[in-house]
């Protein structure tokens, strides 16, 4: 990265299928590379390829063409570019509703105050356990919310002790997602495994008594033929 320009995978508005915003209208910024392997990212291309330079005012105003008051900022690792801070304090100034997603490895605090943090922590079977910065979950708000992607009894069982160590629900809410193996190019997501596995998890947080939110990737079931732009 140059100057304060940031390397941009893609910018587009879809509705936003994960998190406490699950439903709602919303303009992405996917923001180019990462520093982690997970199993189950569904987002390789911004992970792994350069993007395309954009300075902060540039993403701006093509985001203001998608009229949403909700803008996520994501990747790949939005934190990985230190200009992520200005880019969300400029549309925070700007009336916009804005979330960071962010796979809790970096350091949070370089975030505007008002910038909603959405916080992956990894489960064992993603290949990445064990990379939270556990000194941001001390920063975590009601505001914020933290994702654990289940893809096995296994990962259930940790995240449940995590939650608890750390008495996560008393900081943010909670979402349990299920894991879902990402797909190739123009290859369609099995959207009744998505919902075996859906049933599956809703059965382990009802027995357990977790209070925990079960999330689908909602603009999956929506668009299980598209791996872009949704």
């Amino acid at each position: 990265m140059k100057g304060n320009k940031l390397q941009v995978s893609e910018i587009f508005r879809s509705i936003q299928g994960e998190s406490l915003h699950s439903g709602l209208p919303c303009t992405f910024v996917r923001l180019a590379g990462c520093n982690l392997h997970c199993r189950w990212c569904d987002s390789r291309y911004a992970a792994r390829a350069a993007g395309f330079a954009m300075d902060p005012k540039q993403i701006i105003m093509r985001a203001e063409t998608y009229k949403t008051r909700l803008v996520c900022i994501t990747g790949g690792e939005p934190l990985l570019q230190p200009e992520v801070s200005t880019l969300a304090a400029i549309l925070i100034e700007k009336g916009y509703q804005v979330s960071v997603e962010t796979n809790g490895s970096l350091d949070i605090s370089a975030l505007p105050r008002e910038a909603g943090k959405i916080m992956d922590i990894k489960c064992p079977s993603s290949g990445q356990c064990g990379s939270t910065l556990t000194s941001n979950l001390s920063l975590l708000r009601q505001e914020d919310n933290v994702k654990f992607v289940i893809a096995d009894r296994e990962d259930f069982l940790w995240a449940i002790d995590f939650i608890e160590e750390h008495k996560l629900t008393n900081s943010c809410p909670v979402l349990f997602s299920i894991a879902v193996s990402p797909c190739a190019e123009q290859e369609t997501v099995n959207i009744d495994s998505m919902l075996s596995g859906g049933r599956r998890l809703a059965r382990w947080i009802l027995e357990s008594g977790a209070e925990v939110r079960l999330q689908l990737q909602l603009h999956k079931i929506l668009w299980p033929k598209r791996n872009r732009g949704v």
